[in-house]
């Protein structure tokens, strides 16, 4: 079995958002205030949350560790997912972005337990990717109304495979801004092939 050492990537605070509303999608901010819950007030801040489609292995609504507290995203990957859609672009906050990572290459494909140490002190950890889903998808399609409704959430869904940023918790809390430089601490990786395939 392939073992590939830990390794390290540096980049930069894009820009920081938050949803305190009902809606998922987020508007911009000056800084995240970040609490062993998330993000103070927003939506998806909590210690747990409830099981849903995502987790078919639970009966829905069963409590569980909220480990989908922060959604990352990398401006880069939004416009090549528009680019393969065929639309102008697609802001963060229309998906529920929480912030964007600048400078490190294929930010959605880095791995399970990656820890993020941002300057001013605060630290997130990788869950996994944030898989496309139509909710987001719809969410695009409204600021393009002259396409198809029904077919551009899909072409969503597809076209945003393994670039729709990830999704994290909060290690050690405390202020996010951005232009604040951030090192992803990436642990070691193997492929593990020792079951059968799901």
């Amino acid at each position: 079995m392939e073992i590939i050492g830990q390794q390290k990537a540096i980049g930069k605070v894009g820009a920081v958002y938050s949803a305190t509303g009902n809606s998922f999608t987020t508007q911009p901010v000056e800084s995240l205030e970040l609490t062993f819950e998330g993000i103070s007030g927003d939506r998806h801040a909590g210690l747990t949350r409830r099981a849903g489609a995502r987790e078919p292995w639970y009966p829905r609504g069963t409590e569980m560790r909220n480990e989908r507290q922060i959604t990352i995203l990398c401006a880069d990957e939004l416009a090549g997912v528009a680019a393969d859609m065929g639309i102008g672009e697609i802001r963060p906050e229309w998906i529920g972005g929480n912030l964007t990572i600048e400078g490190i290459a294929h930010l959605s494909m880095l791995p399970a337990r990656t820890l993020l140490f941002f300057e001013g002190g605060v630290t997130l950890k990788i869950d996994f990717q944030n898989l496309p889903c139509r909710v987001a998808g719809s969410a695009i399609a409204e600021k393009y109304p002259d396409r198809d409704q029904t077919a551009l959430p899909l072409d969503f869904v597809k076209a945003a495979q393994r670039r729709r940023g990830l999704l994290a918790w909060v290690e050690i809390p405390g202020t996010i801004r951005a232009g604040e430089a951030v090192r992803a601490q990436i642990p070691e990786q193997w492929i593990y092939s020792g079951a059968q395939s799901a």
